[in-house]
């Protein structure tokens, strides 16, 4: 069987729909491949200016196919929506578009390789403002050793475009609804609608 090689085929995919057909056939990550129920490619309305990126799917994104569903994704949707955002207006996507069995972390080579998929998303989605949502996030743009507390305050640029790196909803959601990355979530959120508004202006 012939293995597609993200590398190879992400670069020749002009629509974000074509890139997900291709995506959902992914097998270069032979362990990822043989554990997840659905890839998830992402979902990316016309004309989005703001694109997130998330980690990896869990349990109910693995479930479902589609990104940030559950209790990450529901506390996800009350921010947007309390900083002026709305969810189906923005880009969503992650590093791995698969599960990685029992959530664990994912790995640098299955990031590598998983890496030119959510590099053509970006130039596809072309967004304005791009948020990263926990470390591994971070890392995918800055490289290893990314330390979110201090890339928060940082002007950070992927590919000419604009990043700003803040706490994943599941950390908020782990540290509770006093916990530094709640309040920080919360505020970077709002701080990227406040950047999309004077962008726009």
């Amino acid at each position: 069987m012939t293995v597609l090689v993200p590398l190879e085929v992400a670069p020749l995919q002009l629509t974000w729909e074509a890139l997900a057909d291709r995506v959902r056939s992914c097998t270069a990550c032979e362990e990822l491949a043989a554990t997840r129920a659905h890839v998830v490619p992402g979902e990316a309305p016309r004309g989005a200016r703001l694109l997130l990126i998330g980690e990896a799917p869990g349990a109910q994104e693995d479930a479902s196919g589609r990104p940030f569903v559950g209790k990450a994704g529901q506390l996800l949707d009350t921010l947007l929506a309390e900083a002026g955002l709305a969810r189906d207006q923005a880009a969503v996507a992650n590093v791995l578009k698969c599960r990685p069995p029992g959530n664990r972390k994912p790995k640098r080579a299955e990031v590598a390789r998983c890496r030119p998929w959510l590099a053509r998303q970006v130039e596809l989605v072309d967004p304005a403002l791009l948020v990263t949502l926990g470390g591994t996030a971070a890392e995918w743009v800055v490289g290893p050793g990314a330390r979110l507390a201090s890339l928060r305050e940082q002007k950070v640029w992927y590919a000419g475009r604009p990043v700003l790196c803040t706490y994943h909803p599941s950390a908020a959601i782990r540290f509770g609804p006093n916990g530094m990355p709640m309040a920080a979530l919360r505020a970077d959120l709002k701080r990227a609608a406040a950047q999309l508004t004077e962008g726009a202006a």
